[in-house]
């Protein structure tokens, strides 16, 4: 009897939604876009693992250790890694309300960058809280450098020397793109590299090989893991 294949999918956010990578039994099976998540895991009702670049659970006070762990495993492209602040500052409704009560909670205030991930932050959360235990949080980078057998990539994912580091590594784990990949093809380059590295992590989960930071994780007010996984 033939054995049922494992199939998985990375998520990455993009300009006009999200993308995602699927893999059956850690080999590239597709590539998909869509505006929701909602949408876009539509095409991933079959798979047992879906790695997502994106932070999954909240502290109610403080740092996450994970995103402190991370950055210190990239070393001196730690910048890579943002720190995500407490489960109040992403209930604020705008930015300057943001910021304010990050300074007043911890300390420090909250870069424009971090606070561009609002909207897919709380979709992404949403969508586990609702009960999808099938997204873990994965971060690329930290998957590459796993790859690399621990050493980072030294240069920018946005770069063509570092788009080209970042693929000879998907395809010496056995992921290598089509020359065709239909609409997600529109979607920046680094990004579809993302998604196929969180897909490389989402195989390592559901193969039970993966290994997460912290270990043991961090648990939300519900319960819920916060780790990165890769």
């Amino acid at each position: 009897m033939s054995r049922a294949r494992t199939e998985v999918m990375g998520v990455d956010a993009c300009p006009t939604g999200w993308v995602g990578v699927l893999l059956r039994d850690g080999r590239f099976a597709a590539a998909h876009t869509a505006t929701d998540l909602d949408g876009l895991l539509e095409h991933a009702r079959e798979a047992a693992v879906v790695g997502i670049d994106i932070p999954l659970g909240l502290l109610d006070s403080r740092w996450r250790q994970a995103d402190r762990l991370a950055a210190a495993r990239l070393g001196p492209q730690r910048a890579r890694v943002f720190a995500v602040p407490p489960r109040q500052v992403w209930e604020e409704d705008d930015y300057a309300a943001a910021n304010h009560r990050c300074q007043m909670i911890t300390g420090s205030g909250l870069s424009r960058q971090s606070w561009g991930l609002v909207k897919k932050l709380r979709e992404a959360n949403l969508r586990r809280d609702a009960g999808d235990q099938r997204l873990h949080e994965v971060h690329p980078e930290i998957s590459f450098t796993a790859m690399a057998d621990g050493a980072p990539v030294t240069w920018s994912k946005k770069s063509w020397n570092g788009q080209q580091v970042r693929r000879g590594l998907l395809r010496a784990r056995g992921i290598a793109f089509p020359e065709d990949l239909g609409a997600a093809g529109r979607v920046p380059p680094d990004d579809l590299l993302d998604a196929a590295a969180a897909a490389w992590s989402a195989d390592r989960i559901a193969r039970g090989a993966a290994e997460l930071l912290p270990d043991p994780p961090e648990r939300t007010a519900s319960g819920l893991p916060i780790a990165i996984w890769w």
